[in-house]
Formats: structure tokens, sequence, C-alpha cells
């Protein structure tokens, strides 16, 4: 006995000292459902790297953008991996606040990833973030509620349709908004939708000499349009509610129509999760006669800071996390219908997820359908769909998100929201140096 019991304290106190000296790296995240998902599966990476420890800093969506970018503006090194969009990826490269990503292994096949998606994340022919799923924006309805009131989802639906039916649909005494739309403030909040929105209205953010439009007629009949459906058909509180709160009250059965980013569609159509599963259809981002459906297109990346000590360990978590053969992994766990969506050519061709995910289908459209290099209608010095991409666009997006925002809630009229919005526009626009 007291041998076994020397054996047992000598491999005890070696695992302490393996794991003592385990290379530990720190990864910044947001808290959607599928980085929560990656998190509760990341026990799968550990155990093939028992050297290598996670951290994890998960983080409200606006919050994680303000500590992500003053950590790596700052070069503080307080990350080793962190979550970023496709707006993010080339400006932070081109300022050689990240690492490129040249270590993925010979098995990652970086072929597969979705042109569109693989090109936003590409400078210099290097890529400096992996995709850990992409998106655009569609719309999600409620069919028995459309059923209900005899109406019927066009191909290619107008915004005047999408007004006239979430209004018909909206049942304050049963507890259901018509629609359910973002109003909380910030760049990657509120103003994602509604740039996409203004962008189908044929509007623009800048003209060709970088002069705001706000004080356009696109603009002033977006944010009318808006902020009266959502009055008349929206739920309470619209103004506190971002892609998150969306989403449940989408599953909770309160809204009849949510138009919000494509990943969402496996949460709604998830039965363990949600309340409506079997009873929602999808159809394209509206438009209003201009034949832009929004160009919403967007991807959640996992980067490494140049700051980074730890760089040949991120590199082998974000291989993995990002692979094909992660997505077969959650496959295994959760359903084909649970896989992180929009990254790769293969996932769409696999007729194991095109069965098992009827959104599959209307997501990738929704994507072939986005053009990030011709935004507007009409002619723009800019590149992004619900996004400007430009560096300035992080603060000037978030100033204007807060004037619409308190437009929504009341605090303000349109008119004076988009006054203010020119306004600002105009300063931070003079002081960069972009107008003259």
């Amino acid at each position: 006995m007291k041998l076994r019991a020397l054996i047992l304290g000598v491999c005890s106190a070696s695992a302490f000292a393996f794991a003592a000296h385990a290379e530990a790296i720190t990864i910044a995240t947001v808290n959607n459902g599928d980085m929560i998902r990656m998190q509760k599966l990341a026990d799968d990476f550990t155990k093939k790297n028992p050297d290598i420890q996670l951290n994890w800093v998960t983080l409200e969506e606006n919050v994680l953008r303000e500590r992500v970018t003053t950590d790596i503006a700052t070069k503080g090194g307080q990350y080793d991996i962190v979550t970023i969009g496709n707006y993010e990826v080339p400006i932070w490269a081109k300022q050689d606040w990240l690492l490129a990503l040249d270590k993925l292994g010979p098995d990652y096949d970086v072929d597969d990833l979705l042109p569109a998606i693989r090109g936003g994340l590409t400078v210099d022919g290097k890529l400096y973030a992996a995709p850990f799923y992409g998106e655009s924006a569609m719309i999600m309805y409620r069919t028995d509620l459309f059923e209900k009131a005899g109406l019927k989802m066009p191909e290619k639906p107008s915004w005047d349709f999408i007004g006239d039916a979430a209004r018909k649909i909206t049942d304050r005494a049963a507890g259901i908004n018509g629609i359910c739309l973002r109003g909380k403030a910030g760049w990657g909040e509120n103003m994602a939708l509604l740039t996409a929105m203004d962008n189908s209205f044929g509007g623009r953010w800048f003209d060709e000499k970088w002069q705001p439009q706000f004080d356009q007629p696109e603009w002033k009949k977006t944010m009318d349009f808006y902020v009266k459906l959502m009055k008349d058909a929206g739920p309470e509180g619209a103004s506190s509610n971002g892609f998150n709160e969306n989403l449940t009250l989408f599953q909770q059965g309160k809204c009849g129509m949510w138009i919000d980013a494509t990943v969402a569609a496996s949460f709604v159509s998830d039965p363990k999760n949600s309340k409506v599963a079997d009873k929602v259809g999808y159809a394209i981002f509206p438009d209003e006669n201009t034949d832009n459906h929004g160009n919403w297109l967007w991807s959640w990346n996992l980067a490494i800071p140049a700051s980074s000590q730890k760089a040949d360990a991120a590199e082998k978590f974000i291989a993995w996390a990002t692979s094909k053969e992660y997505t077969e992994l959650v496959a295994s766990k959760q359903g084909w219908a649970a896989a992180p969506p929009g990254t790769r050519t293969s996932l769409y061709k696999n007729p194991e997820y095109l069965k098992a995910a009827p959104f599959a289908e209307p997501t990738l459209a929704a994507m072939t359908a986005a053009d990030i290099t011709k935004p507007s209608v009409k002619p723009v010095p800019y590149t992004g769909g619900q996004f400007v991409a430009i560096p300035e666009f992080q603060g000037l997006g978030t100033t204007v998100g807060q004037l619409f925002s308190a437009a929504l809630a009341g605090q303000s009229s349109v008119d004076d929201a988009l006054a203010a919005a020119q306004a600002a526009s105009v300063r931070e626009m003079t002081r960069a140096g972009y107008i003259k």
C-alpha cells in the first residue's frame, strides 16, 4: 500500500508539474451562441494539446470591440487570440497589429474557404485571420402567422410589403410583435442593420468626395420608415435590443418577423431552444426598388495580435477551431444544423448538412448576393456592406448609432437625430482629412 501511495504521489506531482508548465493562451471572444459552443467543445483541443491551457474572456459584442481595440492599439498583450470582424482585419493588418497565419497546417485546406470570406481576411496575399463563421442578413418569419393573416412572402420582398405584413401580424394581446429589429446603439449593432437598410433604400454614408449624406432623402426615408414601423409593430424597449435580445424574443414566439444575421437561423430552428422551430421561413433581405439587398457580409474571425508572445500555440488553436474537423465535431455532438455556417465551400456541398439545415440554401444565396465592393447603388469612395471600411467608422458609427437609438426610444425626433449625425460626421471627416 505504501509503494502504491508513493507511485500515485509521484504521478500526481508529475502531472501537477506538467500542468504548471503548460503554456496558457488567453482568448477574447463574443458571447454569441456559436462561440459559447466552441468553449464547451474545447476539451477536444486540450486533450490533443495537453501542453496548452485555454483561458477565456467572453464579452458582450460592444464591450469586446472596445477592449480588444484598446489592447491591440496600445500593444497591451492581454490577449493571444482575438475575435474580430472582417471590418477590422484588413485595417489592423495594414497597421501591423496582427500576425499572418502561415502555420495552419497541411490539412487545413485554405482553398476550401468561401472566396468572398477569404478575400476579406487577406492582405498582400497573406491570411491574417481565420473565419469561425460567416453571415449575410435575411428575413426570418413565422409561417403560421403569415398563413393566418393570408400573407405570402414574395421571392424578393419590398420594404413596403414588410411594413404592411408586420402590422397585420402584430397581436399585442397575444404578446406577438410583428417585427423585431436591432435598436441597441453600436456600429456593429443598430448601425449594421440601418446601414444595410439605407443601402437597400438607395442611400449611402458618403458621396464621392466623402461628404456625409444624412441630410439626403434616402436616410430620411430609412429612418422615418424604421422608427414608425418599430412603434407600430416592434417590441417594447426596442432601443435596448441587439442580436442576442432579438434572438431570444424570436425563439420565445414573440416576433412575427426578424431581419438579421443569417447565422441566427440555426438557433431559431433548433427545437431544443426555440418554441417556433417548425414554423420558420426564410427570405432575402428587403429592398425598395433598388435591387440592393443590403449587401451585408460579415464574418467573426480568430486572429493573433502582434503583441502575443505565444503565437505558435495560438495558431494551433485557431487551426483547430476553424477546421473542417471542428465542423464535424459539432455535427457529431449537436447535429449538422448546428455547424458553424458561411465559411467553407465544402459545407454547402455536404448532403447531410443540406438535409438537416433548411436555411442552408437561403444563407448561401444571401451571402452570394452581397457585393461589398459596391455597397450602394450610387457611387461611393469606400467598400463595405453594413459598415464603411475606414478606421474612423468604429467611433463615428457608434456615435451615429447612439443618436439613432435615442430617436427610436423617443428621446429625440428623426430630423434632429439626422441633423446631429450629419454634423458629427462632417466634423469627424474634416478632422481626419477626408474633407479638404
